[in-house]
């Protein structure tokens, strides 16, 4: 979906065509819950994080400046909003995905979690901050530009592609494995339980 293609759409609603939102939503719900779901670290929180987002979007359409991208608007209220509930959860210093429960899910949740969601992987983003990670998503992941990635985070770019670099290497410092000598999933749990 282009810029014409979003502003024609918004262009509708805001005009009274609210059904027509359901075609934004069905272009950008899966991106925003991978977003949510890697800050968070919950399923169900990140669904009904995405749900807000998606309201809080919807209610402030005639507000949403178009000369800033609306994936990148969309990011932006996503951002905050995750940061908002882990503040509300005063969850810094103990991350929620450190406390995944493998029970109840699918089949298909269980082979996403396996190849996207490992405990190396959810331990070695613990070390980093709710900044450092979003960094790392929306560039490593999502593929946003630095551009695009400033105007989310209200950053400056030169500034956020050297802290891409230092949040890269730490990460990469603090990954590791089980094949590697690094965190099996039973000392996940066990880290966990500790805290």
């Amino acid at each position: 979906m282009d810029r014409n293609e979003i502003n024609e759409l918004l262009d509708a609603i805001i005009q009274g065509a609210e059904d027509r939102y359901g075609e934004i939503m069905q272009r950008f719900q899966v991106p925003i819950f991978h977003y949510c779901y890697h800050i968070l670290g919950n399923r169900y929180e990140a669904e009904d994080a995405t749900q807000e987002v998606f309201i809080k979007a919807y209610r402030h359409i005639p507000k949403y400046n178009r000369d800033i991208p609306f994936a990148a608007w969309l990011y932006k209220i996503a951002y905050h909003h995750c940061i908002d509930l882990i503040r509300k959860k005063k969850w810094l210093r103990i991350l929620p995905f450190l406390e995944v429960t493998r029970q109840n899910q699918s089949d298909i949740e269980q082979h996403i979690e396996n190849v996207y969601f490992s405990d190396a992987v959810y331990l070695a983003m613990a070390t980093l901050s709710v900044e450092e990670r979003t960094l790392l998503l929306l560039r490593g992941v999502e593929e946003k530009t630095y551009d695009e990635i400033s105007l989310i985070m209200n950053k400056n770019a030169a500034s956020l592609r050297k802290k891409f670099e230092r949040t890269a290497a730490k990460f990469r410092s603090a990954y590791s494995p089980p094949e590697k000598g690094g965190v099996t999933h039973e000392d996940s749990e066990r880290i966990a339980r500790e805290y």
